[in-house]
């Protein structure tokens, strides 16, 4: 599994601009490493998935492809 810091950052690369639901998340994931890591009394995998809760306007492959991995890594 990639860090979430480096998915974060292909991420902003991709996602021109970022809805403002997802940005919180975003940022938190960007100082994260593992879905086992804590975000102040946040746990990763709770990030990840109020993120991706939030991010239903990204679309296009990679929108899909790097939300099918976090999906993945929150199993």
């Amino acid at each position: 599994m990639r860090p979430l810091h480096t998915i974060a950052k292909e991420i902003r690369s991709d996602w021109q601009k970022v809805n403002f639901g997802a940005e919180p998340y975003l940022s938190a994931m960007s100082s994260l490493t593992s879905i086992t890591d804590m975000y102040y009394y946040d746990s990763a995998k709770s990030i990840v998935v109020y993120f991706l809760s939030n991010a239903s306007t990204w679309r296009g492959d990679k929108a899909k492809a790097i939300k099918s991995e976090l999906k993945e890594m929150i199993k």
